[in-house]
């Protein structure tokens, strides 16, 4: 018969640091947290290998999914994690709530937390909208991304992704490619991955990654070819067409040729390499369709790890309350 809860030690205080009711981003996050999350996920992980994969540890408690943005990926997983912990789960979209009659983002929550909410995922267009809601909450308020400036579960899942398959972060070379500069997944992942020890590169048409993201501690470059072959994990991410101008981005054809990961390119990398993409993926341009489908892509793995990352996270911010 299944256990009905995940295995997660009692610990102490200063061995269980996570105190926040909120997770707004990856930046404020101390190493001891970074890592406790994770931990996390793994004990939730094995919920997702059971016959039942549903557990009581948050009944009673009701989430609200307020994606502003649209969003397929993080929203349904964010609405099948509630559910395995046992939440009530209500999806509000923008054009479905009263912002499109002219209701501010505050009184909107106000309502959502009067009715019960205990917790809300948001994803808004603008930076610093999960930060302005903490702030006037109970409720715990976890950012799904928001406008370029963080997209925190998204990190948390990659690195998740990445201790999982080569049993470590610390000490790897990971190349983050293409779009960098619209980039919110990108921010995080950087912000993750440096706290935990890896060496970031960042790599991309030099209008999308310009030299002055190298004050966060990363090294720039716009040749891809010359770092291939060091890369213990190759991020790309998705070319970002709502939030740029036309001239950020070169044409595609030019992008593919300078900066896609074709099968050349892929051949280039250590057989141990892995090939990670926060999808949806633009295949034929930012990745060829028979390398993202290939042996060293852990692009499915990424989702399957992304309930686990979120369900802790549900779990850690609602236990803080």
């Amino acid at each position: 018969m299944d256990n009905p809860q995940p295995e997660i030690r009692n610990r102490k205080s200063e061995d269980a640091p996570w105190t926040r009711k909120d997770l707004l981003g990856i930046r404020e996050l101390s190493v001891a947290e970074l890592t406790h999350i994770l931990d996390t996920a793994s004990a939730f992980k094995e919920v997702g290998r059971r016959t039942i994969k549903k557990v009581p540890a948050l009944r009673g408690m009701t989430l609200v999914n307020f994606f502003v943005e649209n969003s397929t990926r993080t929203r349904t997983s964010f609405e099948l994690a509630a559910k395995r912990l046992s939440l009530d789960v209500v999806n509000v979209s923008a054009t479905a709530s009263s912002l499109a009659k002219g209701e501010t983002l505050k009184d909107t929550a106000h309502i959502f937390q009067a009715n019960g909410a205990d917790i809300i995922v948001m994803r808004h267009s603008s930076a610093g909208a999960a930060h302005f809601l903490s702030t006037r909450l109970r409720a715990s308020i976890i950012n799904a991304g928001d406008g370029a400036h963080e997209h925190p579960t998204q990190a948390l899942l990659d690195t998740f992704t990445i201790r999982e398959r080569l049993g470590r972060v610390a000490g790897l070379n990971v190349l983050i490619l293409g779009d960098i500069l619209f980039s919110r997944v990108a921010r995080s992942n950087i912000h993750a991955l440096l706290k935990l020890g890896a060496r970031v590169t960042l790599c991309g048409p030099s209008t999308l990654v310009p030299r002055a993201f190298e004050q966060m501690g990363v090294t720039v470059t716009h040749d891809l070819d010359s770092v291939l072959a060091e890369a213990d994990v190759i991020n790309l991410l998705r070319i970002q067409h709502e939030r740029q101008r036309k001239e950020y981005f070169p044409s595609l054809g030019e992008y593919t040729a300078l900066f896609g990961l074709t099968k050349a390119r892929a051949a280039r990398l250590k057989p141990s390499a892995l090939i990670m993409h926060p999808g949806p993926i633009n295949r034929g341009v930012e990745i060829d369709s028979d390398i993202a489908d290939g042996g060293r892509s852990v692009i499915l793995e990424q989702v399957t790890n992304g309930l686990a990352v979120r369900m802790a996270v549900l779990y850690l911010c609602a236990g803080a309350r």
